[in-house]
């Protein structure tokens, strides 16, 4: 099969680019913001509340503590991509290094594990979303094309005498909970 990108059907017409490597030796390709997106800081949320409450050993209502848990929940930033692979290899979704330094951006999971049977699943066609904090103060504006993420494309191996694995996907982001 080998490996490669393609654009999801929803993204066909919005001439994005394929993830591409930007120097002769680099190991990620680089993907895109498929539109225009804003990441709101953590800070401007009820986060700070909670934790002036928790400082204070002071009791934080349900619903304070709901709307804290909320600022902290990545945002889905959708680069109109998937991804196809050998079945014994995975794409590895990482932040660029700028992100932190220069935008505050980090990924929540520290990496994405994109797998080979991700791709053209029935839920979502297997589209890739990078999973972005905006740990800055100030909101941070992305714009349509602009790098926000790298994949690189590795091996993997399995252990001796495993369980048969049956389960087949059925979407993303958990989606093969047992």
């Amino acid at each position: 099969m080998a490996r490669g990108f393609e654009i999801v059907s929803d993204y066909a017409d919005q001439q994005l680019h394929l993830p591409y490597r930007t120097t002769k030796q680099a190991a990620g390709y680089d993907f895109e913001a498929a539109t225009d997106f804003t990441l709101p800081s953590i800070w401007k949320l009820n986060f700070v509340k909670v934790l002036w409450q928790i400082r204070h050993q002071q009791t934080s209502q349900p619903a304070e503590l709901d709307a804290a848990a909320a600022a902290l929940k990545p945002w889905l930033v959708p680069t109109g991509i998937k991804a196809y692979m050998n079945p014994d290899e995975y794409l590895l979704i990482a932040n660029r290094s700028s992100n932190p330094l220069k935008r505050n951006l980090i990924l929540p999971n520290g990496i994405g594990v994109i797998d080979a049977d991700y791709y053209n699943n029935a839920k979502n066609e297997g589209a890739i979303y990078v999973q972005l904090i905006n740990m800055g103060i100030r909101d941070v504006h992305i714009k349509k094309g602009e790098r926000i993420a790298q994949g690189i494309f590795t091996k993997y191996l399995t252990a001796d005498n495993e369980a048969t694995v049956t389960t087949t996907r059925s979407g993303g982001f958990g989606s093969t909970n047992r």
